[in-house]
């Protein structure tokens, strides 16, 4: 197999100017938006790369997508400056690690916004089901290769905990439902949203892309936000997206949200992804794609707000609070160190 130096294939840039469709009431971007950017990036440079060498044409399907950081808002009328690096390669996936860049070009300010990183999976263009092997980079030194398989194992491994730990369906809730249940418990502010995907949701292959589910689920999360706490709400970070099972065109998808933990200051919203084959019935409702959702309460000035205390109610309510609580607490701990070797 060839190997390919990942400074020459294996960088791009794509920039656009943010409109107020892609924003909310008060200007801020919407986290979906930027993370549908995140996505295209990494979709356009995994899709070249794997076609660097001879053999089936391919697309980049997106496998997975690591802890995401919101740092900063970006508004409208910015600049979103958006690159992307392929950082490592295995057999049949490609990491891609992902900057974002807000620049206000009245002021010339710029802003690191966002930083991520994606797994793709190439697929051949003639065969779905086929995976296509990816072309190796070349990497600066053997400790940058090990560091990146290290990821790689790890991901893969949480891939699969994640599966079999997300294999329910949960039921979307109703707004009548909502006015019997009493504020800030879990079922007040579960949401649901439904969408036919149509041809201009899909990939060439006919399948969803990543960055417009993932959009759909910032929404869903969003709202369930706004309904515990009554405020604007931005997206603050998201817990590893994982793409279980792919969604086809012409498929109904069902995005549900429902809060598991909040701190102070912090709302932590699970959201599933449903497909449901409308032409194809007979192979059942399946679950696609689950993630967690970070967001935080802001008021008019932008400023962070106090988070209405979750109500619980059940064994259920309260297992899955003391599991968020003990993600925040190691995301915490984590922002800590990452400080600490900045200084």
């Amino acid at each position: 197999m060839s190997i390919f130096n990942a400074q020459a294939t294996a960088s791009i840039q794509i920039c656009r100017i943010m409109r107020p469709d892609d924003a909310n009431i008060v200007g801020n971007v919407h986290g979906g938006t930027i993370l549908k950017m995140i996505e295209e990036a990494g979709c356009i440079i995994g899709t070249r790369h794997c076609n660097t060498q001879n053999g089936d044409r391919c697309v980049a399907a997106l496998a997975r997508v690591e802890r995401t950081d919101f740092l900063h808002p970006v508004f409208i009328g910015e600049v979103a400056h958006v690159s992307a690096e392929i950082t490592y390669t295995s057999k049949h996936s490609v990491e891609v690690q992902v900057n974002v860049l807000s620049e206000n070009i009245v002021t010339g300010a710029k802003k690191l916004t966002n930083k991520a990183t994606l797994w793709y999976v190439p697929l051949s263009l003639q065969n779905v089901a086929k995976i296509i092997e990816v072309p190796l980079i070349e990497y600066s030194s053997p400790e940058q290769e090990e560091a990146g398989k290290k990821r790689y194992e790890a991901q893969k491994l949480e891939r699969i905990e994640t599966k079999v730990r997300n294999g329910e369906i949960i039921m979307s809730v109703s707004l009548p439902d909502r006015q019997t249940k009493e504020p800030y418990t879990v079922a007040f502010s579960q949401s649901s949203l439904i969408h036919l995907i149509g041809p201009s949701d899909c990939t060439l292959h006919g399948f969803v892309h990543g960055g417009v589910t993932m959009k759909l689920m910032d929404e869903v999360a969003g709202i369930v936000a706004a309904r515990h706490c009554k405020t604007n709400i931005v997206t603050a970070s998201v817990d590893a997206i994982n793409f279980h099972r792919k969604i086809k065109k012409g498929c109904v998808i069902t995005v549900s949200g429902r809060m598991t933990f909040t701190s102070n200051k912090s709302i932590e919203i699970e959201v599933f992804v449903d497909a449901d084959p409308l032409v194809e019935a007979e192979k059942g409702k399946y679950r696609a794609v689950t993630a967690f959702f970070t967001c935080i309460s802001l008021d008019k000035e932008n400023k962070p707000l106090l988070v209405p205390p979750l109500k619980l109610e059940g064994e259920e309510e309260q297992k899955q609070f003391e599991e968020g609580k003990a993600r925040y607490l190691q995301k915490k701990a984590k922002r800590l160190a990452d400080k600490e070797c900045q200084q």
